[in-house]
């Protein structure tokens, strides 16, 4: 029988068959056989004598390398497997090894192409598209090349195929570290608008993959978000090399890498998801949004990339139903600078959605320590290990309540991270407070929120009455619609009630509006001299029918400020023109908190927001350079157009600055 290079010619040459070990060869010219003056070999798979053909003895020669070479199990194996387009069955992969964990799903597709055809590379990745398979390989019996799949829209060229014993990360896997995730940043960057934000990354893995994987959107996409976080953190901290949030295996490994991540960062960081719980995306929709997500760095110096992503995610699910939405960044630094928060103050906000008010706040204070420790803030100090004064203003200074579970957990994830692992983020009806102890008696709640539960409690104006609290600030952004209707939910309050004759709180009203509730509520919450911002409907300062309301908070505190936002503020979700009002609580004795003596006669800051942050859309409107270019802050965001402050010196001074003048030449308590 001849040798098998002498089948294998190109141009009448032979063939070298330097790519194949020597075992391989040896088997296949074993299975070479001549009949009738024509030379068959017989399949190591099929198990029939098929006619040598130069490109079917390639074939072979793969099939021995997978078995010899890389010992792939030969019932793993398949031949000529039918690859599905839509409806049409009819294409066929050269050679399919199938997954180590799911029998039935492709591992690695194999196409060989004559040594004279060099084509095949395109219609391989459509294979590997169309079954999911983690690993392709092309050969022509010279050239050999093997990619693998990391998204369905990208592929990577690997050095070697893996062996049977082999996991794909043993080949592929370069080690990544949070400066990798810097560089690929930097590399966004450079791309300019064209480069997608980690929003746009969750609408497209919605369209693309989670439309159609039966689970709750943001329950998954939020498990994921919170191992990444939790993965980055113990990354640059030193508990680990490397970074393990990687789509580096078959889906299978995947899926079972990323559920220990998961529970590792459920125990680190309590109160955010039953100790139970478990990712419930398949193994392949897993694998395809991890490919998506591990090149994101998620931490920066103030969290803005996962914040606008938690923000999308829960104004879907949940907050448009009623009435509530997420206040824009912009606004919340406005009021942060506004009521400047020290490190001995107490911080509180009653509706905290995803915890824009306390984070920003929280940071706020950090830079204060940072500086008086004589320590500067970098790009990454959320994800640093910080002072411990850091960690106890988190721990003991700041709280935060909200009635929706999804956004308390949003919160809590957000404020973990702030305080290192611990929280005082409660899921509480902040309006029907008289409930709060029937809430605090449940067994599942107390096993999240006891701790917190305890701390809040210390700030009891009354022991043993939620009505009055003494906290320094309090922040807040109440739901604008909606009203109260439950008798004994408005019992309580002074302001659903109608004045008598004699100007005393009579009959109780029919319904009452929530932010209403919210503005009496709020001023309970702070001590003597304590000082408030609220974001409120602009109805509220302008309609005849709201002078009551606007006299019973004149009783109790001085109007600091009064700011007209934008009327595009809060659209797409709703047009309604706000304001944010800023006060602070009467109080002459000083030994009960701040100064703020009660005079009928005082000036209050007016200002107007001019330059609007988002377009009739709702769209963000963002600052250009002089030659027209996006202009990015320190942290590589864009900055959003306003005149609410100096955005970190790249734009001009603007209301926080002038009110920060105002307050000084008034001697206001905290500036």
């Amino acid at each position: 029988m001849p040798k098998l290079s002498e089948f294998l010619t190109n141009a009448k040459k032979p063939l070298p068959l330097d790519a194949f070990i020597p075992r391989a060869v040896k088997a296949v010219e074993e299975a070479l056989t001549e009949k009738n003056g024509k030379v068959y070999v017989t399949c190591a798979v099929r198990h029939k004598e098929l006619l040598a053909k130069p490109e079917e003895l390639i074939r072979q020669l793969w099939i021995q390398t997978l078995l010899k070479q890389y010992h792939y199990p030969a019932e793993r194996l398949s031949v000529e497997y039918p690859v599905t387009f839509g409806r049409d069955s009819s294409k066929r992969a050269d050679i399919v090894v199938s997954d180590p964990d799911r029998p039935t799903v492709p591992y690695l597709i194999v196409e060989i192409k004559q040594s004279t055809i060099k084509g095949g590379k395109e219609q391989l990745k459509s294979y590997t598209h169309a079954t999911g398979a983690p690993l392709a390989l092309w050969s022509n019996g010279v050239q050999t090349i093997v990619w693998h799949r990391k998204n369905p829209n990208y592929f990577v060229e690997i050095p070697e195929l893996p062996t049977a014993i082999q996991t794909i990360d043993d080949i592929a896997g370069q080690p990544w570290t949070v400066d990798t995730l810097l560089e690929k940043e930097k590399a966004r960057e450079r791309e300019g608008h064209k480069g997608r934000s980690l929003r746009q990354l969750i609408e497209d893995m919605e369209d693309e993959v989670l439309a159609n994987a039966g689970v709750d959107v943001f329950e998954e996409v939020f498990k994921l978000i919170f191992t990444k976080l939790y993965d980055e953190m113990s990354c640059y901290r030193g508990s680990y090399k490397h970074l393990r949030f990687r789509n580096v295996n078959t889906a299978a490994q995947v899926k079972e890498n990323i559920q220990r991540l998961f529970d590792e960062a459920k125990a680190k960081w309590e109160g955010v998801f039953p100790p139970d719980d478990k990712i419930r995306l398949t193994a392949d929709h897993l694998q395809v949004c991890i490919g998506s997500l591990e090149e994101w760095k998620l931490f920066n110096s103030n969290l803005d990339v996962v914040d606008e992503a938690f923000e999308y995610l829960v104004n879907k699910s949940s907050k448009g139903e009623k009435g509530q939405y997420f206040t824009p960044r912009w606004v919340i630094d406005m009021c942060v600078k506004m009521l400047n928060p020290k490190e001995y103050e107490t911080l509180i906000d009653t509706a905290c959605g995803s915890a824009g008010f306390t984070v920003h706040g929280i940071f706020h204070v950090w830079k204060q320590i940072l500086i008086d420790e004589g320590s500067k803030a970098s790009h990454l100090f959320t994800m640093e290990k910080k002072p411990a004064r850091c960690d106890d203003y988190v721990r003991n200074q700041v709280f935060a309540i909200d009635f929706d579970e999804k956004s308390v957990r949003v919160a809590r994830c957000l404020n973990l991270i702030a305080g290192d692992g611990q929280t005082n983020v409660l899921h509480l009806n902040t309006l029907d407070w008289t409930k709060w102890d029937e809430r605090a008696k449940q067994d599942d709640w107390r096993d999240t929120y006891a701790e917190g539960w305890k701390k809040i409690r210390r700030f009891e104006a009354e022991k043993g009455s939620y009505r009055r609290f003494n906290f320094d600030i309090l922040m807040a952004n109440p739901p604008f619609a909606g009203d109260i209707k439950q008798s004994d939910m408005l019992s309580p309050y002074e302001l659903a009630h109608k004045l008598d004759k004699g100007g005393s709180p009579g009959k109780l009203e029919t319904a009452v509006g929530r932010d209403l509730l919210f503005i009496e509520r709020n001023l309970d919450f702070l001590r003597p001299g304590g000082r408030m911002a609220i974001v409120l409907p602009q109805g509220r300062f302008n309609n005849a029918s709201d002078k009551r309301v606007r006299e019973f908070i004149a009783e109790r505190c001085r109007i600091l400020a009064v700011i007209g936002l934008h009327p595009n503020t809060f659209k797409p979700h709703t047009g309604t023109k706000t304001s944010v009002l800023i006060v602070q609580k009467w109080n002459d004795d000083k030994m009960a908190g701040p100064l703020c003596p009660k005079t009928d006669d005082y000036t209050i800051f007016f200002a107007t927001q001019q330059k609007p942050s988002k377009d009739n859309s709702g769209d963000k409107i963002y600052v250009t350079d002089k030659d027209g270019n996006l202009l990015r802050d320190t942290h590589g965001h864009w900055v959003v157009q306003h005149d609410l402050f100096n955005h970190d010196g790249l734009t001009q001074d603007g209301i926080a600055e002038a009110f920060e003048l105002f307050a000084k030449k008034e001697k206001l308590s905290f500036f």
